[in-house]
């Protein structure tokens, strides 16, 4: 499985990927986010589903980069041109992949802000879409500012209770976090390293950054504490009737 986010606040995007794969009983470990940094433009994917169909469409989409750059001077284009490539993979591969068992599930989070010449911008501001394995996609929008691919959903309720549009980008990439961890303790299918891009508003620039289990060892080990703290605090005279109320049947 796959635990791809994408978070669209403000200041900017924020994107974690895990880098687990599997196939049988066997693990490994890969990236599932390339980041597209060429002349005219600044952006990242995030892909769920099966590899050879996302290496496949990643790889026609970068020769469509290479070749027609400057033709994209707003985000939903490339968008659309991947989509173009995802289309065509599943024209050469869905049969195929069908008759063996095998879904064409191709997912994809795609983020980023592309302009035009040095200081000329089409795109007002950073986008933030998901695409479907079709080729249609949906544009995130500010009352729930993020998308999920794969297995989402242990990390969605830590985001809609603690993110929106305003959280700064730290807080951002704290939530989002945690958002992973509440997976990670759940399903046995995601895991560490972890692939975090951070992306600026207006900066046209992608920030790198692969964090491992070690680095993120004692956040996780602080945030089961707090929780534990936070039960013991809350006010429960409600379980108390309760519970009144199962003494009395005892003794009845």
């Amino acid at each position: 499985m796959t635990y791809c986010l994408g978070i669209k606040v403000a200041s900017g995007l924020v994107a974690i990927a895990d880098t687990r794969l599997t196939s049988g009983t066997e693990y490994f470990t890969a990236r599932k986010v390339s980041v597209h940094q060429l002349e005219h433009h600044s952006m990242f994917i995030m892909t769920s589903g099966l590899r050879s169909v996302r290496d496949k469409a990643i790889t026609y989409f970068n020769e469509v980069l290479e070749e027609q750059d400057q033709n994209f001077n707003k985000l939903y284009k490339a968008v659309n041109a991947f989509a173009a490539q995802v289309r065509r993979v599943a024209g050469e591969d869905k049969q195929s992949l069908e008759e063996a068992g095998l879904g064409f599930n191709l997912y994809a989070i795609v983020g980023g802000q592309l302009i035009v010449g040095g200081q000329l911008q089409d795109d007002g501001e950073h986008k933030l879409f998901l695409l479907y394995p079709q080729g249609n996609w949906v544009e995130v929008g500010q009352g729930s500012p993020f998308f999920i691919i794969g297995n989402s959903n242990f990390g969605k309720p830590l985001l809609h209770r603690n993110l929106t549009y305003h959280s700064p980008l730290r807080e951002a990439l704290k939530v989002g976090f945690l958002s992973f961890d509440a997976t990670k303790v759940s399903v046995n299918d995601v895991d560490y390293p972890l692939d975090v891009i951070i992306y600026e508003k207006d900066s046209f620039r992608m920030v790198e950054h692969r964090l491992e289990r070690t680095e993120l060892r004692e956040t996780s080990r602080r945030w089961n504490e707090m929780l534990r703290e936070s039960m013991a605090e809350l006010p429960d005279d409600w379980a108390a009737r309760i519970f009144g109320q199962v003494e009395k049947e005892k003794n009845i």
